[in-house]
């Protein structure tokens, strides 16, 4: 009788999983809200395309890049959140399925967040930087960008430091 209440609960615990299909479905939906953004912005750039400044164009083209940037974290959070949590997704030998797909780890996932983490702030502090003087940024809003930015970084390379020593001291443990 226990095992049979136990087995139940097993069940129910791990049918409990696609609790977070709704979250995948709510981060498509944020791509695709991403995707209107990315379209208003670039149509609203063709305009001035012949007279833009080489900076403002840059600027631009930055603003594209993170828009992308964040809508490729979202994807990769979905694709390996999904087959990690969920269920596993068939697409085995389609040709367009992403090498990464089903061999990421947590450790992986994690990574290539900090990864996609970093290259936004990068490119947000970079658009600050090379809109000084068009816009009023203070010395003091920079100095915290940066600091912000360079906390992203380290945080970065710490989770890779750890998750590097904790593979290390799987194999040192292995007989």
């Amino acid at each position: 009788m226990l095992k049979k209440i136990e087995r139940g609960f097993e069940s129910g615990l791990f049918a409990s999983r696609w609790l977070l299909a709704p979250f995948y479905v709510g981060l498509i939906a944020s791509i695709a809200i991403l995707l209107v953004v990315f379209v208003r912005v670039f149509l609203a750039m063709i305009p001035y395309t012949v007279t833009m400044s080489v900076e403002d164009a840059i600027l631009k083209v930055l603003t594209l890049l993170d828009i992308a940037l964040a809508a490729n974290l979202i994807l990769v959070v979905i694709l390996a959140g999904y087959e990690s949590f969920v269920s596993k997704i068939d697409t085995e030998g389609h040709e367009d399925r992403p090498a990464w797909m089903g061999t990421t780890s947590f450790s992986g996932l994690k990574l290539k967040l900090y990864a996609s983490i970093v290259a936004i702030s990068g490119i947000q502090l970079l658009k600050s930087f090379m809109a000084i003087g068009e816009r009023p940024l203070t010395d003091r809003e920079l100095f915290w960008m940066t600091v912000i930015h360079f906390a992203f970084v380290i945080t970065a390379l710490l989770s890779a430091l750890t998750d590097w020593l904790s593979s290390r001291q799987g194999k040192k443990s292995v007989p």
